[in-house]
């Protein structure tokens, strides 16, 4: 019997305790990237929800494990990739967005008019904690003209109620839930 993406992620993905600072489990998914098998399954998997109807034109893949995912599903559905990157990173013009986390704020940029405006942008991270940077980036997708059709993750923390943030704007799913 073939794995699905859910235990996969959940085979592979390294818990180190106390990281960045004590008292912090930190997921760390690099492993599912590099095993090929896993990281195009979980890739397939993240997007099947979103591939139907409409579908996406463009994924936007959030600093930075998000890349190696919004990556993988672009290739895998012949679309194009937006990133959207910690604030002072990108050049040019850039539209950016602020939001609280939960021991200070941050800031996300994107650059605009990369796409034809109402391009419809699935958007991809690793972990979905408080919603706080996937909120911030469907904003940014907004404010670009884009239509953020959806957002995925490898893992979705429990108790820090992300899902709730973002679901009133648009559909949310993850492969596997675990303790924050």
């Amino acid at each position: 019997m073939t794995e699905t993406a859910a235990a996969l992620v959940e085979r592979l993905t390294a818990v180190v305790p106390d990281f960045p600072k004590p008292g912090v489990l930190f997921r760390d998914v690099t492993p599912v990237f590099s095993d090929a098998v896993a990281f195009g399954r979980v890739c397939e998997a993240l997007a099947a929800p979103f591939a139907v109807g409409a579908g996406f034109d463009a994924v936007a893949g959030i600093e930075a494990r998000g890349f190696a995912l919004a990556g993988g599903i672009a290739a895998q559905h012949q679309v194009g990739v937006l990133t959207v990157r910690k604030a002072g990173k990108l050049p040019g013009e850039v539209l950016s967005e602020q939001y609280a986390l939960e021991y200070g704020e941050a800031e996300l940029e994107l650059r605009p008019g990369q796409l034809p405006a109402g391009t419809r942008v699935l958007v991809v991270d690793d972990v979905l904690a408080t919603g706080g940077t996937g909120a911030a980036t469907i904003t940014l997708l907004e404010r670009a003209g884009y239509q953020a059709v959806g957002f995925a993750a490898l893992l979705e923390l429990d108790g820090l109620n992300g899902r709730e943030r973002l679901e009133p704007r648009l559909p949310v799913t993850t492969l596997g839930a675990v303790p924050a």
